[in-house]
């Protein structure tokens, strides 16, 4: 059987296949805004089927439409076993892509702007989200990081966590303080190995390639293996996910019910050793 939990920082269990908020309020960062009724259907729905780690930031929003107030909409009063992860970094621009990147001033506000959306007195799990939709660059997060672990220190953040980094970055971190998480763009596993020899959860993004581009896996690959299985190339793929690693937690985001159950379906899904070849090249 494979594992189905991972207890993010040692103190956090949650199931390893999880749910992230982006798609919540809609479709793209272009919008247009989704119907926010919809959205709290979606997050009741997932926690009803186990879901207990939600994936979100206070930038995954349109218009007056925002992930967070759905999530505070939605689920509160909060379960004791959910844990809700939220990303710092990114400012949105004025056509709302994400394209500005926050100073190590501005952070402490963007955490608190977090806490009261989310109805919390302290974030389970808050990652530096490094540079924009591009991948990580070569800069120092040393001093932004730092911000993070004093909120940590004044009990506003639970746990840490850094996406979109690179190698050098991931090390920065880790000397400042304890890293819990990293969340970098599904495909980009190259820091893998070494979360997984520390226990760091690895959380890839864009599981399902996030609408902006191919999946991880090779669609005909997935094709292939999802009509041996009798199941669909989005179920294939999270499973294929899933068994990399028993320190990765997926994250697939939907802002449709149908898609959600989908989704959540291939927590059931066992891959053998020939569809893991095959998905594998």
């Amino acid at each position: 059987m494979a594992i189905k939990t991972f207890s993010l920082g040692g103190e956090l269990t949650v199931n390893r296949l999880g749910f992230g908020a982006m798609r919540l309020a809609m479709g793209t960062f272009a919008g247009p805004a989704r119907d926010p009724g919809t959205g709290i259907a979606v997050l009741r729905r997932a926690v009803e089927l186990g879901v207990n780690h939600i994936d979100t930031a206070g930038f995954y929003g349109r218009d007056a439409v925002w992930a967070n107030e759905l999530i505070r909409a939605a689920l509160t009063p909060y379960r004791d076993d959910l844990v809700i992860a939220t990303k710092v970094g990114p400012l949105p621009g004025p056509n709302g892509v994400p394209s500005g990147q926050a100073t190590a001033d501005q952070l402490r506000g963007l955490v608190e702007a977090d806490l009261r959306r989310l109805g919390l007195d302290r974030l389970d799990l808050v990652y530096l989200r490094v540079g924009g939709m591009t991948g990580p660059g070569d800069e120092s997060i040393a001093e932004r990081f730092a911000v993070l672990a004093e909120l940590r220190a004044e009990g506003l953040i639970g746990h840490l966590g850094v996406s979109n980094v690179d190698a050098a970055q991931f090390a920065e971190a880790r000397a400042i303080a304890p890293v819990a998480a990293v969340q970098n763009r599904a495909g980009d596993m190259g820091l893998l190995a070494e979360s997984e020899e520390a226990g760091i959860a690895f959380v890839p993004y864009f599981p399902l390639g996030g609408g902006v581009g191919s999946g991880p896996v090779d669609a005909e690959r997935l094709g292939k293996v999802a009509a041996r299985l009798g199941a669909t190339a989005a179920q294939v793929s999270i499973a294929s996910l899933l068994a990399t690693s028993p320190t990765v937690l997926a994250i697939p985001g939907t802002g449709s019910p149908e898609h959600l159950e989908e989704n959540l379906a291939a927590n059931d899904l066992r891959l053998s050793a020939e569809d893991l070849s095959d998905l594998r090249g």
